[in-house]
């Protein structure tokens, strides 16, 4: 499992042009399933972005959760998260768990995210979305499971 998390001032998205999810202050998160990702993997990383400390706090350290600013977070699924463009020009996208396996792992997600006490929404899985980001910092974290690594 791989998330790409990015620290914003403002962030939503669309679908044919209506804004389906927005929040100010928090996190944008895409998330790509693997075939192998399963509830541990899940469960920690949704731990770890609940807890992850890069917000700043008085002294302008990054020593804050999204939960100790009392921020939002968006998901949204992306298989292009593991992309293999090892070979040739076109990516592979063969690594990504197929759709009706990885829905049910990003809604798991979105389901512990919000146990953490993230208030946090969505985009809509498989749609075309438009995301307008207001990037803080910038700053832009990936991460993987322990299993990725």
């Amino acid at each position: 499992m791989r998330a790409l998390l990015q620290r914003v001032s403002r962030a939503s998205v669309s679908v044919n042009g209506k804004v389906i999810s927005s929040i100010g202050k928090g996190l944008l998160i895409l998330l790509g399933i693997a075939h192998r990702d399963g509830e541990d993997q899940v469960r920690y990383l949704a731990e770890k972005v609940a807890n992850l400390r890069i917000f700043q706090d008085d002294q302008g350290k990054t020593n804050l959760s999204v939960l100790d600013v009392h921020g939002d977070a968006i998901v949204v699924s992306q298989f292009t998260l593991y992309a293999d463009t090892r070979k040739g020009r076109r990516p592979s996208f063969t690594s990504a768990a197929a759709p009706e396996a990885a829905a049910p792992m990003v809604e798991r997600f979105v389901e512990l995210l919000r146990s953490q006490g993230v208030p946090t929404q969505t985009g809509n899985f498989g749609e075309h979305m438009v995301v307008d980001i207001q990037n803080d910092g910038p700053v832009t974290i990936w991460l993987e499971n322990e299993s990725d690594s």
